[in-house]
C-alpha cells in the first residue's frame, strides 16, 4: 500500500485517517480527550511546555537506548494497549507486531485484541527472524476476567508466548460504551468464553449490579502479583496514594494514563501527576505516560518531567487505517526522528541527559 505524500507529523495521520473509516468506527476511536470539543487535558499540558535548549554539546556517541524492567528497549518510545485493531485494518495487530518488530519498537498487547496473543506473538518472532535482528520485549496487557482461572489463563498464555511483562489496567473494568463490534472484528483471545463485561447504556443505574461488583479491587492485585514472576505494571493510575500501594503490594512500574478520556472525564493530564507521583512511589518505581504524545518533541518533554517511557496509543489506529503496515512503521520512524532531532537541538544525546533543566513551565 502506498502512503500519501503529505504525512509529515503525525495529525496527518489522524487528518488521512478519518477519510479512510467508516464514521462509527472514527467516532469510537477518537472517543474521549480532545473529540466532540472536550478539552484534551494531555495535550493542554504538553503545550504549555518550553524547551530551554543547551548549546555546543559533544553529542557524538548519543542513543536513545534505556533499560526498563531489566529489558533493553531501542527507545522510551512503546506502543500502548488498543483494542480490536482490525477496526482500522484488516491485518490489525499483525501489522503493528510487524511495523513494531521492524522499527524496534515494544508492543503492549491489549486482552482484547482481534488476532490471538500467540499468533501476534509469532508474527513477532518471524518477522525479527526475516530481518536478522534480536526481537525486542513485548509485553501483554490484561483486563482481569470474571473468575481468577479466565485471568490466570491469559497470564500463562502471555508467558509461554514470550510476553515479558503483564500490564493490569485498572481504570476501564466500568465504562458507558455503545459501539457494536462490526462483523470480522472480535476479542480473539477470549473465544469460547463470556468476555468480563466492562460496558453500561449511557443512562443504566450502576452501583449495586454485578458490573460494579466484578471491578478489580486491591486483593486481586496482590492475587496476580502472587501468579507470576514477570515483571508486573500497573496501568491507570493517577492518585499519589494508590501508586504508593501499588508500589508497596510488588508492582514493578506503573502508566500514569486517563485513558484518553474514554472512562471519566475532568481527569487531569497524566504529566501533570508525574511529580506527585514520584514523590509517592520514590525515585527507583519506573513511571510512564500514556496520553497525548503526538511527537518526538512530546517524548522528551514527558521524560523531562520525570518518566522513565512513553506509550502511544491512538497513533497506532490512524496509521493502520492509512497504510497499514508501512503506515505504522512510517508513523514509528517519524516519533524517532523526531525525538532525536529534539535530543539533539536540546544538547542531549542520551536519554538519561533529558532532565527538568530542559524545559519552561507556565
Amino acid at each position: 500500500m502506498s502512503l500519501p505524500s503529505d504525512l509529515h507529523r503525525l495529525a496527518d495521520y489522524q487528518r488521512h485517517a478519518q477519510a479512510c473509516l467508516p464514521e462509527d468506527v472514527w467516532q469510537h476511536i477518537q472517543e474521549g480527550n480532545g473529540h466532540d470539543g472536550v478539552p484534551d487535558a494531555d495535550r493542554m499540558a504538553l503545550d504549555a511546555i518550553s524547551f530551554v535548549p543547551r548549546r555546543l554539546v559533544d553529542l557524538r556517541g548519543g542513543s536513545t537506548v534505556i533499560d526498563l524492567l531489566g529489558q533493553r528497549h531501542a527507545s522510551p518510545i512503546l506502543l500502548a494497549p488498543v483494542a480490536y485493531q482490525r477496526l482500522a485494518h484488516p491485518e490489525g495487530e499483525m501489522a503493528t507486531i510487524r511495523a513494531a518488530t521492524a522499527m524496534g519498537v515494544s508492543m503492549v498487547l491489549s486482552t482484547l485484541s482481534s488476532v490471538t496473543l500467540e499468533e501476534v506473538a509469532q508474527a513477532g518472532r518471524e518477522a525479527a527472524r526475516e530481518l536478522g535482528r534480536s526481537l525486542r520485549p513485548h509485553w501483554f496487557q490484561l483486563y482481569l476476567q470474571p473468575s481468577r482461572e479466565m485471568s490466570l489463563s491469559l497470564v500463562r498464555r502471555a508467558e509461554e508466548a514470550g510476553y515479558q511483562s503483564i500490564v493490569l489496567t485498572v481504570d476501564a473494568a466500568v465504562k458507558r460504551a455503545g459501539f457494536p463490534l462490526p462483523p470480522g472484528v472480535e476479542a480473539a483471545n477470549l473465544r469460547g468464553v463470556a468476555p468480563a463485561r466492562q460496558v453500561t447504556g449511557h443512562e443504566a443505574i450502576l452501583l449495586g449490579t454485578p458490573l460494579a461488583e466484578q471491578a478489580p479491587r486491591w486483593e486481586d492485585l496482590a492475587w496476580l502479583r502472587a501468579q507470576t514472576s514477570l515483571p508486573l505494571v500497573i496501568k491507570g493510575l493517577v492518585a499519589p496514594q494508590d501508586g504508593r500501594m501499588a508500589a508497596d503490594m510488588g508492582a514493578d512500574a506503573i502508566i500514569l494514563s486517563n485513558h484518553g478520556g474514554r472512562v471519566l472525564d475532568s481527569m487531569p493530564a497524566a504529566l501533570d501527576m508525574l511529580a506527585p507521583m514520584r514523590a509517592a512511589v520514590g525515585a527507583a518505581m519506573p513511571l510512564l505516560v500514556d496520553g497525548g504524545i503526538r511527537s518526538g518533541s512530546d517524548v522528551v518533554k514527558a521524560l523531562a518531567m520525570g518518566a522513565q517511557g512513553v506509550l502511544v496509543g491512538r497513533p497506532q489506529m490512524h496509521a493502520l487505517a492509512v497504510g497499514g503496515l508501512a503506515g505504522v512503521a512510517h508513523m514509528l520512524h517519524m516519533l524517532r526522528a523526531e525525538l532525536e532531532l529534539a535530543m539533539a537541538q536540546l544538547g542531549c544525546p542520551r536519554v538519561a541527559a533529558i532532565t527538568g533543566e530542559c524545559l519552561m513551565r507556565p
